[in-house]
């Protein structure tokens, strides 16, 4: 199971089945779930259909215009490519809920607190449950890593810091001070260590490489977990359980 940031296919009698329980099409839910995600910083992707990908964070949510606004690099060589594409999708999540819309009358402007990524405000959204892949940001004051080797530089030893992470696979932090490294590679004897309590082996996929918000220096990789063992997969339950339970805490603080 791979880190699920890419869109859902939405053709009707394709393997997604009938998406009328999946659409979102009233006005003040669908600007409800927008709010939700700029409050909440998440992190979204901004797929073109040639396979370009940008990770960044929803700006602004403007009812009154109809606009949204996304925070950009535009020294990014892939953002002309996102603003002039044909189609371009929004993934998020918000904790196990699936958020997918297409973006129209994408602009790019440069102001001087910054550069946004203009669209306009989607008329339907796309909702998925995704229970079995609950995906968590780590919390606390200890640091989750993935200790591995360069995929490409076998002597070279790494420990990344893990984004957040799942039943099916994580997310890691890749500094820009460290060589690149190609997404189809398959790293082994890699070690996960969540906290004091979670630390086990597992070989990761490397799906996605894709950027950062602007300030954040490197690229997030998305993998997913091969042949993780029974005793691993409990474990990480148990983490992903536990860490659910202290969000809700901190969110009622």
């Amino acid at each position: 199971m791979s880190l699920d940031t890419q869109p859902t296919p939405l053709d009707i009698g394709s393997a997604s089945g009938d998406l009328a329980e999946f659409r979102v099409d009233s006005s003040a839910e669908i600007h409800r779930l927008l709010r939700r995600l700029a409050d909440g910083n998440v992190m979204v992707s901004l797929n073109a259909p040639d396979g370009t990908a940008y990770t960044t964070t929803l700006w602004t949510v403007d009812r009154d215009a109809a606009q949204l606004g996304f925070a950009i690099d535009a020294a990014d060589p892939r953002m002309q490519r996102l603003a002039e594409a044909d189609e371009l999708v929004v993934v998020g999540y918000l904790e196990s809920v699936k958020l997918q819309f297409d973006l129209e009358g994408t602009v790019l402007v440069h102001g001087p607190a910054g550069s946004v990524l203009r669209a306009a405000m989607p008329r339907v959204m796309y909702r998925f449950q995704r229970r079995g892949s609950y995906r968590v940001r780590p919390v606390g004051r200890t640091t989750p890593l993935a200790h591995l080797r360069h995929p490409a530089i076998p002597d070279m030893t790494l420990a990344l810091r893990i984004l957040d992470v799942s039943l099916g696979g994580c997310a890691l932090l890749l500094p820009d001070d460290v060589p690149a490294v190609t997404p189809g590679v398959q790293v082994n004897d890699v070690t996960i260590d969540l906290d004091a309590d979670t630390r086990f082996a597992t070989a990761l996929h490397l799906h996605h490489v894709t950027s950062m918000t602007t300030g954040v220096a490197g690229v997030r990789l998305g993998c997913s977990m091969v042949s993780l063992p029974p005793a691993a997969e409990r474990a990480l339950q148990r983490y992903i359980d536990q860490t659910q339970k202290k969000r809700r805490l901190f969110s009622l603080d």
